[in-house]
């Protein structure tokens, strides 16, 4: 264990980066953790207010970002102790900032909201494909590499060339998930690359415009994808950031809107 763990990730340089990725999904979880206390009214937390206006957890995360970026930027060892403290002040402030990044998205206050749950869905993403890179191997960072070891890594920089064009065609697509994963396993952006767009991409709207069962298709598979698969999504995400705050039913009795104005 001790010399897989050397070989792929002390001596191709990625310690830094599992430190940034530890401290990056350690950060959520408690900062969700403490807000969703805050929000149950338990535990000694609260709010961080300063004259009366509300500081956002955004607002250090931003700061420690900046610090750990340009400080890992300016070190010069890829293990040295200074670059590994960077790396986790960077992987905390990416945290903080990534767990808003619903409110930098939309300029208001929607952590709670339905749009909200795009901070979750940025989070496990930006986690499973730093979880991908460090699954993977560096194909120019790992010295002393005998001559099948060389060729292997020839082959994977030739697929990763070709893979490029599938990761484009995906995302043309509209298919954003896909895309990102299929950057580090080829067979999902080969996937993307095939199936049928969504109806509101870029590929749908150039390609579908004078194709209108094509369009059609692609509207009906979107739907049932969708309705498939938003459900489990939603609880996922709720299991891990938290239900978002239900809105009134309008035209509920009692609402005072259950008649429409004439």
């Amino acid at each position: 264990m001790g010399h897989w763990f050397y070989r792929n990730i002390v001596e191709p340089g990625k310690l830094p980066l599992l430190l940034a990725l530890a401290s990056f999904v350690l950060t959520f979880l408690v900062t969700r953790t403490v807000t969703r206390m805050i929000r149950a009214g338990k535990g000694p937390f609260g709010n961080v207010k300063a004259g009366g206006l509300h500081i956002h957890h955004v607002v250090p995360g931003v700061v420690l970002t900046v610090v750990g970026g340009f400080g890992s930027v300016a070190s010069s060892q890829h293990t040295g102790a200074g670059t590994v403290v960077f790396a986790v002040v960077f992987g905390v402030g990416a945290g903080l900032v990534l767990d808003e990044f619903a409110l930098i998205l939309h300029l208001d206050d929607v952590y709670w909201t339905e749009d909200g749950r795009k901070s979750v869905e940025v989070v496990v993403l930006t986690a499973s494909v730093l979880l991908l890179i460090l699954g993977g191997f560096a194909p120019l960072g790992v010295n002393d590499l005998t001559a099948d070891e060389r060729d292997d890594r020839r082959a994977f920089l030739l697929t990763l060339a070709v893979n490029f064009m599938f990761v484009l065609i995906t995302l043309f697509k509209g298919k954003l998930r896909m895309a990102v994963i299929g950057t580090l396993v080829p067979f999902v952006a080969i996937v993307g690359a095939l199936r049928l767009a969504r109806p509101t991409s870029l590929w749908a709207r150039h390609f579908y415009r004078h194709r209108p069962r094509s369009r059609a298709r692609s509207m009906l598979r979107t739907f049932r994808h969708d309705r498939r698969w938003s459900g489990p999504r939603r609880k996922f995400q709720d299991l891990i950031g938290g239900a978002p705050d239900r809105l009134p039913v309008t035209g509920a009795p009692g609402s005072g809107r259950d008649r429409e104005p004439r």
